[in-house]
Order: structure tokens, then C-alpha cells, then sequence
């Protein structure tokens, strides 16, 4: 067994911990946990929910391989291939999200046990679907008691999701700020007046501001019953899924492929070059760059391949995602993220969550349709886009749209064109620094030239 490496995200629980050893991750059971451990397992509750794909299976390594001594037990969960947060998910992703932590704490209720933390950050999406993964969250149930994770539920689950459907804006990406959730009191500032009309809004966020403001301690002497508890999942259950996504009904992308410009021969000739690259080429994960609504991520998302699919339009990638769940897509993953601001590290000492670019290891890497809004729309130089591509990519299909394209005409129609190396000799003259050239070809119809790179 090689070096032991603690998890930087995992030391808030002193139930245990999760730790890397010989490229694998696994979780310790503290001595402290061992009673909740054992009821999770001999009450059935594991079982059901793994048999559910509702929780992350694991399997019992009976080995001490920290050599602490509060240690109990190793379990060595499934691997999970990548990693997402929940500020980089789409209204529909946090949404179910949280419909799994309330049916999970439902049925832990049934097996005399409830949910002691209801984070975001307990879910991932795993083959197209939300799982939890966070084992030593189970307690036992004393029907006596209010649920102990009700607050950090609402703050990361309930409040974002109001907040992004009463104010139609993207309010989800706030998690990435207020990584512990939204707190109540400013939910309730930020909320609009109309939104105090809803009997959720005044029972979850109003109340529970008042209560905060006047209890300090922030304790309650409020008696629970087994049924209120019920009562109160079914409530939040009824709310979450009733709220939509505050998204326009348009987005200056959102119907990019569908309506181009250049029309349906454009993509079908993009698709037919795209598809004669990849052929000579080896890889199973892909990062589709500016991926839209996935009309390329899905080309590629072959059995054994994982693509994950990222654009800053959470509409399209709320498109994506619907589609993954009504075509039971297992291995797309669908984020958002602007990568002129990358998703970076955050949380204690910048190492609890770590960026975007720490937890990408693709073989390929698409970036189509999009180097000119990087270069034009954020000013950022092609020498600069080239040493970042380098810094990703072993393998890169990249498409360049020159300036005589009426896309990029759109772009510099509203500003001053100060980009005088914004050309195909440019572009070469920098991304070679870094890559051969596998295939370079015109896409016919137009003056954008695909690029199939290699790195040195």
C-alpha cells in the first residue's frame, strides 16, 4: 500500500474520513461511528438504497491502512470518474439533487435512521443520474428531535432554487461563494416581494429568519413527532418540484445549432470531419469546451467514452441535462463554468474544493466555435489561449473562425477591431509552439478551418 493521503474536503465529521491510497479513494469508519455503521447495514437501509442506485455501493476492506487508532473499518466506495460541484450544476441538476436527499431521508426514517447532513456536495452524477456518496451521514432517528440538517438543506438546496426561480437570473452559482449554502438572512433580502406570497417561501425562509434573529443560540425548544416530520418532507418535496428554472426562453446561444446561421450543411460537414479525426485518434474521457446544448457532446458520447460537456449558457446545459435523463444518456456529464473565469479552488486554505482545471484529465479535448469569442469577446491573446489549450489537452480538435465569418462580424460590429492577430497564420503560429498539426481541414461552406493538434 502506498503513502496515505487525507482528503482536504473531508475533516468536518468525526464519524471519519476519506483518503487516497495507491490511486484509489476510500473512507475510514471511526470507532466513534461504528453503532450508526452497523444499524446502516444489519437494518437493510443499505441495501435498499444501493439497490436503488440512490447511495454509492462499497466494499469492506478489513484493514487498517492509515493505522489510526479511532479506525473501525475501510470501505473502498465505487470510483467515481469525475467530480462535480454543486455551483457548477444547472437548475435541474440541483433539483433532483435535492429530491434524492429528501427520498433518501425518507427512507432512512422507515429503518430508523435520518440524513445528520443534507449538503449538496453529498451528491454527484454518476451514469446520468444523482447518487449519494456520503456513507457516514446516516444517524439514528429520535422522532423526539427536529431534523438536524434542515437548515443546511434549505440553504443548499431550497434557497438557491427559489432565489433562481423568482428572480429569473442564475442564482445557483452563489454556492460557489457561500460554499456551506445561501444563508436564510440573505435569501430573505434577495427574494422579491411577490415571492412572500408563497406559503413555502413564508414557512421555510421568512420563519426561519425570524427564528435565527431572535434565537441566537439558534436552538429550538419545538417538539418533534414522527408524522411532522413526514409532514415537512412532503411539504419542501411538494415545493422543489414545483419550481422551474429562471432562464429566459432564449439566450443569445441557446439555439446556436439550431438555427445557425450557416445552416444544416455546415454541421453535417462539421460532423463528418469531426467524426474522420477522431477515428485516428485513442481516447475514453473528452471535455467538449463551450459545448452549447451538446449537439457534438452527444456525437461523441460512445459507449466507452465519458464527455463532459461545460458552457456557460445554463439554459443549454439544462437542455443537455434533460436530455441525458429522458434518453437515459449514463455517461455525459453536463456542467456549466465560464472558462474566461474557470471554476478555482475554494474553501479551506483554497484546497476543500479544487478547481475545474485540477479535476479535468481528459485524452481529448473539443473547443469548437469557440476560440473566437475567447479571443474577440474576452480579449484574451491566441498566444495565451494556445499555452492554456497546451496545459489540458493531449489531443485537441479545435475549430478557428476567421474574421470574415458572420459570426465573428456580429462580434466586432458593436466595438472597435483591435485584434490584428486574430488570423490563421496567427493562430498557427502560436498553437504550434505547442502541437502538431494530426489533420487541418476547411469546412465546406465556409472559411472555418477544423484543426486536429497533438501535443509535443
Amino acid at each position: 500500500m502506498s503513502k496515505v493521503a487525507h482528503h482536504p474536503a473531508s475533516f468536518k465529521d468525526p464519524a471519519g474520513f476519506v483518503f487516497e491510497a495507491s490511486g484509489n479513494f476510500y473512507r475510514q469508519v471511526n470507532k466513534v461511528y461504528s453503532k450508526q455503521y452497523e444499524q446502516l447495514v444489519q437494518s437493510g437501509l443499505y441495501n435498499r438504497l444501493t439497490a436503488g442506485n440512490q447511495l454509492l455501493p462499497h466494499t469492506i476492506v478489513p484493514e487498517n491502512l492509515t493505522g489510526e487508532e479511532n479506525w473501525y473499518t475501510t470501505l473502498l466506495p465505487t470510483q467515481l470518474p469525475f467530480i462535480s460541484y454543486p455551483y457548477e450544476w444547472c437548475f435541474d441538476q440541483l433539483k433532483d439533487a435535492a429530491l434524492l436527499t429528501l427520498s433518501i431521508l425518507r427512507t432512512s426514517i422507515e429503518f430508523g435512521m435520518v440524513l445528520k447532513d443534507a449538503t449538496p456536495f453529498n451528491i454527484q452524477f454518476y451514469k446520468g443520474k444523482p447518487v449519494f456518496i456520503d456513507t457516514l451521514s446516516f444517524d439514528n432517528y429520535d422522532q423526539t428531535e427536529p431534523w438536524v440538517a434542515y437548515r443546511q438543506f434549505c440553504e443548499g438546496f431550497l434557497f438557491p432554487l427559489y432565489l433562481e426561480h423568482y428572480l429569473k437570473i442564475d442564482c445557483i452559482k452563489l454556492l460557489s461563494t457561500y460554499i456551506t449554502g445561501i444563508p436564510v438572512e440573505v435569501t430573505a433580502k434577495l427574494l422579491p416581494r411577490k415571492s412572500k406570497w408563497s406559503m413555502g417561501v413564508r414557512l421555510h425562509v421568512l420563519l426561519q429568519n425570524n427564528i435565527k434573529n431572535n434565537n441566537s443560540s439558534g436552538k429550538s425548544d419545538i417538539r418533534f413527532s414522527k408524522q411532522k416530520m413526514l409532514n415537512l418532507l412532503s411539504h419542501l418535496e411538494s415545493i422543489i418540484r414545483s419550481l422551474k428554472p429562471g432562464y429566459p426562453p432564449q439566450t443569445a446561444w441557446s439555439n446556436y445549432y439550431e438555427e445557425t446561421i450557416l445552416g444544416k450543411g455546415y454541421l453535417q460537414q462539421k460532423e463528418l470531419l469531426i467524426k474522420k479525426m477522431c477515428a485516428s485518434l485513442s481516447y475514453t474521457t473528452i471535455v467538449d469546451l463551450g459545448a452549447n446544448d451538446g449537439y457534438f457532446t452527444r456525437l461523441l458520447a460512445e459507449k466507452d467514452k465519458l464527455v463532459i460537456a461545460i458552457d456557460n449558457d445554463s439554459r443549454c446545459i439544462n437542455t443537455l441535462y434533460q436530455y441525458t435523463k429522458q434518453q437515459s444518456v449514463s455517461n455525459i456529464i453536463a456542467l456549466t463554468g465560464d472558462l474566461s473565469n474557470p471554476t478555482p479552488a475554494v474553501g479551506f486554505n483554497n484546497t476543500e474544493r479544487n478547481s475545474f482545471h485540477q479535476r479535468i484529465k481528459p485524452d481529448l479535448v473539443l473547443a469548437l466555435a469557440l476560440v473566437h469569442h475567447l479571443a474577440i469577446s474576452k480579449n484574451i491573446p491566441l498566444n495565451l489561449l494556445a499555452s492554456y489549450f497546451a496545459s489540458i489537452a493531449p489531443q485537441l480538435i479545435i475549430e478557428f473562425v476567421p474574421k470574415e465569418d458572420e459570426k465573428v462580424k456580429q462580434l466586432l460590429s458593436t466595438r472597435r477591431d483591435i485584434f490584428e492577430g486574430y488570423h490563421m497564420a496567427g493562430f498557427e503560429k502560436y498553437f504550434l509552439e505547442y502541437f502538431t498539426i494530426q489533420a487541418k481541414e476547411t469546412i465546406k461552406g465556409t472559411e472555418r478551418i477544423l484543426y486536429c493538434l497533438i501535443r509535443k
